[in-house]
């Protein structure tokens, strides 16, 4: 029997109207803004003054491989789990960026059985957030470059300025660009370069904005480029703030959707995890935990980046405090870590599996020990999965006082992850020790080592001389006390891709250091990370279509 592709799946489903998804969580009339039938907006003015309620509960996952883990899928599917165990539950969730859903990875609302819906609408362009942090993106560079076409009043130095513009594309050919050429009328030429939108300041800016007051102030703190004597300029500074939080008014206000089985899904923002911050945002989960009483919402990749960034920039700015950790992992993808090819892994592997198993416990530990909160691995299960090998997971776990749950949300939507919903509401119940990687008032360099030390597990960190010289510039400006937001490969605990498993004896080297002052973090790039993907040999694009009726196939 041929298996359903997920928008089959999805475009089978009977949904919901959003009016009652949203009296479901009990959401006032006048807090709704509909965008057709099953997507609307929420008014976050209208709900301000309700209370948070929620237990929140992070589903973080091992460090990706190309066998796959299911991340989104087990959020969802934990959700309608927790439903069909009579708990009143949302699912929290970022957008996708269109870059992934044509580049490589294809969409990003669950699978199988345990997908957000409408699943077009979400992965295609959903309702308009990324165009206009885009438009906002774009607006501050074209101020930026007219200031210095109309005069240059403020003494900006031409070679000295960080903004980018962007496009939410995987397009490798608009990384490094010159512009402006054609004459005097054309602008002053200059090398420039885009980014991703979703690595774009106004992307993690509105994600961690809390209100439109907020987000102004924040996109006001941008600093855009120096001066000729080394003084930053900022959005303030070119009187740009107004006009971009015009633009992104709407951007701010979490989407509502459903999942397949009619539950309430809050699916807003999307900053990468390798090199931005990797959370959905604070609007989104603050809304969600006055609604519910368990809030499950999800960081990207693996833990060593986006449960860190999670806990280290979301929940430090905004002052949440989760109550458990789910951890996903693959015995598939555990035994791709212990060495095996990605063809043969469908194979009984039980020493691969031994071999790979140290970076789920790595990942495990750092989520005890480092962020003091009680974890359960969620296994995601595949049917060439086999009792040893299920057992010997389950075995290692359970040597760090660690329970496992199958999760088998992907072919049996909610009722696959009753099992998993149990331990976790178990979990919340328990007392943690809450706390962060390391404090705020540590200097650069020593956070950067501290993050490098405690999670990765590294030797210790190397900055080049460019870092350095940064550090002490960011120093001098005061930006010291910031949180780090770690750029650094999402298939490795360390900066270089190729060492799996739970390598050791590494050091990590920041080459180069960024402060965001508006999102209120500074960014350290290590390796080759790059804030402009591009697209694979075979882009996802071109399986991708839509019919004379106007139905879309390809996505997966």
């Amino acid at each position: 029997m041929a298996f359903k592709t997920d928008i089959e799946i999805a475009q089978e489903a009977q949904l919901l109207s959003i009016n009652d998804i949203a009296k479901s969580l009990g959401i006032p009339d006048d807090a709704v803004e509909n965008y057709g039938r099953y997507k609307a907006k929420l008014d976050i003015q209208s709900l301000k003054d309700l209370p948070e309620k929620g237990k929140l509960i992070l589903v973080t996952a091992i460090t990706p491989t190309p066998a796959g883990e299911g991340k989104t899928t087990t959020s969802v599917g934990l959700t309608d789990g927790l439903r069909k165990i009579g708990k009143n539950a949302v699912v929290a969730l970022r957008e996708p960026s269109l870059g992934p859903v044509f580049g490589v990875k294809g969409g990003a609302a669950g699978g199988g059985y345990a997908q957000v819906v409408p699943m077009e609408d979400i992965n295609l362009q959903f309702t308009g957030d990324f165009h206009a942090i885009g438009a906002a993106n774009n607006l501050l560079a074209a101020m930026l470059d007219n200031h210095i076409q109309q005069g240059n009043a403020l003494g900006i130095d031409p070679k000295a300025i960080t903004w980018k513009r962007a496009v939410d594309m995987n397009d490798r050919q608009l990384r490094h660009i010159v512009d402006g050429l054609g004459g005097k009328v054309q602008g002053v030429p200059r090398e420039d370069g885009f980014e991703i939108t979703v690595a774009s300041e106004i992307m993690a800016v509105l994600c961690l904005a809390s209100d439109i007051t907020d987000l102004k102030a924040r996109l006001a703190r941008i600093i855009v480029a120096y001066t000729y004597d080394g003084q930053p300029v900022t959005a303030a500074d070119l009187k740009t703030q107004g006009a971009m939080a015009a633009l992104l008014k709407d951007a701010i206000k979490p989407n509502l959707v459903q999942t397949l089985e009619g539950t309430p899904a809050f699916i807003h923002g999307g900053p990468f995890a390798n090199i931005a911050h990797g959370c959905n945002s604070v609007t989104a989960t603050r809304t969600a935990l006055k609604l519910a009483d368990y809030v499950v919402t999800e960081a990207g990749f693996a833990a060593d980046l986006g449960a860190e960034k999670f806990v280290d920039i979301k929940c430090r700015m905004a002052g949440l405090r989760p109550s458990a950790v789910v951890i996903v992992a693959t015995v598939r993808a555990l035994k791709y870590h212990g060495g095996v090819p990605k063809a043969e892994l469908n194979e009984e592997n039980l020493e691969a599996l031994e071999k790979g198993l140290p970076n789920l416990l790595q990942h495990v530990g750092n989520v005890r020990n480092v962020f003091g909160l009680p974890c359960v691995v969620a296994v995601n299960a595949f049917p060439t999965d086999t009792e040893a090998e299920l057992r010997l997971v389950e075995k290692r776990c359970s040597e760090l006082g660690v329970n496992v749950a199958l999760s088998e949300v992907w072919a049996k939507g909610g009722e696959g992850g009753k099992a998993l919903a149990e331990e976790v509401v178990r979990l919340c119940e328990q007392p943690n020790e809450f706390g962060f990687t390391y404090p705020l008032d540590m200097p650069i360099e020593e956070k950067l080592e501290t993050i490098c030390k405690r999670i990765y597990h590294a030797d210790g960190v190397a900055l080049t001389a460019n870092a350095k010289k940064q550090a002490q510039q960011l120093t001098e400006l005061g930006f010291a006390g910031m949180p780090i937001c770690m750029a650094k490969t999402q298939y490795s605990f360390s900066d270089d891709a190729s060492l799996l498993g739970a390598p050791k004896d590494f050091t990590v080297t920041v080459r180069n250091l960024k402060v965001c002052a508006g999102a209120g973090f500074i960014v350290a790039l290590t390796g080759d990370i790059m804030t402009m993907p591009g697209l694979p040999k075979v882009p996802a694009a071109e399986k991708i279509d839509v019919d004379e009726n106007g139905r879309i196939t390809g996505l997966f």
